[in-house]
């Protein structure tokens, strides 16, 4: 088993915002997280990567507090936020209502505002979820999660149901919010395309552990399209049982 390593960075932050040692999770007698052990640095962005049911959403629901642990050792930081595969927002609330949830302050109403005109829903406010395409529902659950500003953000399959075209928009815009909150993030996905698009680090999940691990050393425009790529995308084909497959 490869041991995680955290992206080289210029910064001087270099502290582990989540830490995962040795955990245990299992469900009756099957055993769904076996000694697993993970960090994640701050402001790092990795990406979770494996077959569907190997434990990712599992390990995801233990950092969000939604589960807990067997065994073994779980640290998260205290501010963190979670964005569904589903947009899980209220039906009955309007878009502003939705990102405000949670929200406490006078300035709560002008925050979650802003948020909005990040994700590019300006002029939405007042619309109701109903009203909204997959891709727009999909960056209010953003707007809501990043309102707060989060030391973490876990996102789970969050662009799985999305059309490709929509997918590739909210890469673009998950790299411009992360580059302006400065927050850690753990993005739960099967897409080897879309780990590559967004992580600085790959970890590739089997049988209850992470297995292999990879650091992404590309430009954006290398991300799209270059010899580094496609070496990468077949290590981590051939790390999930795939290596035949492009």
């Amino acid at each position: 088993m490869s041991t995680t390593t955290a992206t080289q960075r210029t910064q001087p932050r270099q502290q582990a915002g989540v830490v995962v040692e040795k955990v245990v999770r299992q469900f009756g007698d099957r055993v769904v997280l076996d000694h697993l052990d993970l960090t994640i640095t701050d402001e790092e962005l990795v990406v979770l990567l494996g077959p569907s049911g190997c434990g990712k959403s599992t390990l995801l629901r233990l950092l969000a507090g939604l589960d807990r642990p067997d065994g073994g050792r779980v640290e998260v930081p205290a501010k963190r936020a979670i964005v569904f595969q589903g947009d899980r927002l209220l039906p009955w609330q309007r878009v502003l209502r939705n990102v405000t949830l949670g929200l406490h302050g006078a300035d709560a109403e002008q925050r979650a505002r802003d948020a909005l005109v990040e994700v590019g829903l300006s002029g939405r406010e007042r619309a109701w979820p109903k009203e909204l395409s997959g891709g727009e529902a999909q960056r209010v659950s953003l707007a809501r999660a990043l309102v707060s500003e989060p030391e973490l953000v876990l996102l789970d399959e969050p662009f799985a149901a999305l059309d490709a075209i929509t997918r590739l928009r909210m890469h673009g815009l998950v790299r411009a919010l992360r580059s302006k909150h400065h927050a850690a993030m753990l993005l739960v996905t099967h897409d080897v395309d879309e780990a590559i698009a967004l992580a600085d680090r790959i970890v590739v999940m089997s049988n209850g552990r992470i297995g292999e691990s990879h650091l992404v050393r590309l430009s954006d425009a290398d991300r799209e399209a270059s010899v580094a790529r496609e070496e990468l995308r077949s290590a981590l084909l051939a790390d999930l049982g795939l290596a035949n497959q492009h």
